[in-house]
Order: C-alpha cells, then structure tokens, then sequence
C-alpha cells in the first residue's frame, strides 16, 4: 500500500478545512433560503450537534486507520479534527444560548444546564472539548510531559457522553442519534488493549 507522503496530508488537511467551513456556510444558505423547518432554531442546534459528533468520530477513527492501515502520518490530521471538533461544539453550544434562550435570557443558562440532565451532559463534553483544545499546541504538550496523553485520553469519556446527550435530547427515538452511538462503541472497541491495561 502507498504511504502518504507529507504533501499528501498537507492536502487532506485541506479537504478537512473545506468538509468544516463548507456546512457553515449551507447553514447560512438554508437561512437565507427558508430551507429549514417551521422550527429554524431547533434545526441548526441538532445540525450542529450532528458535525460536532462527525468531527469526534473521524477524530477517533484517525488512530486505527493509521495503526492498521500503516500510515503514521495520519496522525498529523487529528489535532486539525480535534479542533473542529471543538469549534462546531461551540457553535452548538452558541445556537442553544442565543437561539434558543434569546440574548435576553442568557442569564436562563446557567439553571438550564443544572435542571436539564441532557444539557448537562452537553456542557461537560463542551468542557472537555475546551480544554483539550486549549492543551493542543505543540508547547503545551510539552510543559505537560506525560499528563498530556493523560489528559489527551477524556476524548474516550467524551464519545460516551456525546452520543448519551444526543439520545437522550431528541423527543423521539431516532436511527440518526443510534447509529451516532453504534459507530462510537466501535470505534472506542478499537481501543479495547488500552482500557484492559487501565482496569489492571
């Protein structure tokens, strides 16, 4: 099999750039079209959550493929996924403060997330997200030495949560949000070595 060579990844990154920027821009399209549903608001959080989710699950399935497919330099893509992944779940969580709550009643947010357990879990994802974002760059990697990885390792305990909050906020039961939650149990079955090393 042909490995990716450096230029390769430099233009998969560029693909990436386009699959995250590109739906931001249909959702602004769909606004100005009338495309989405009686209810607009709801529509753009659920679309939101949903790239937030894609985002994380391309994220973990960097790993494996690299792993088993023997292209090391894949991982060089994750940290780019990662922050999208962050940066649609901002905007998921920004759709539900403004469109949602309204500016006037932000001041609801904090009672929101408390009462609702759903939204609970959503912020603490949110959290999560932050700060591994915020932990990213080369030089953090480095101040934290090994707690990085450490660190590094809440993305297993986001792609439980992240499914669970999306079940659990639709009205009705959906494929969409199972399937979300299928392809995460697989994906972190990847990963079935480590945690048997972390319950020894």
């Amino acid at each position: 099999m042909h490995r990716l060579s450096p230029a390769n990844i430099t233009w998969l990154k560029v693909i990436i750039y386009l699959c995250a920027i590109l739906p931001f821009f249909w959702i602004v399209l769909s606004i100005n079209q009338g495309w989405f549903s009686a209810d607009p608001a709801k529509d753009i959080q659920h679309f939101t959550g949903r790239m937030t989710l894609k985002f994380l699950l391309v994220t973990l399935l960097v790993t494996p493929v690299a792993r088993y497919g023997k292209q090391p330099l894949l991982i060089r893509t994750r940290r780019l996924l990662g922050l999208w992944c962050f940066a649609w779940g901002t905007l998921h969580l920004l759709s539900y403060s403004f469109l949602e709550l309204g500016i006037s009643n932000l001041r609801l947010l904090g009672s929101e997330l408390i009462s609702r357990p759903y939204l609970t879990l959503g912020i603490i994802c949110w959290v999560l997200l932050l700060a591994l974002a915020s932990t990213s760059p080369m030089w953090a990697q480095r101040k934290l030495g090994s707690k990085w990885q450490k660190l590094h390792n809440f993305i297993y305990l986001i792609a439980v949560l992240a499914p669970i909050h999306y079940l659990w906020s639709v009205k009705v039961l959906s494929p969409q949000p199972v399937i979300y939650a299928l392809l995460a149990v697989i994906l972190l079955a990847f990963r079935y070595k480590k945690f048997r090393q972390w319950l020894r």
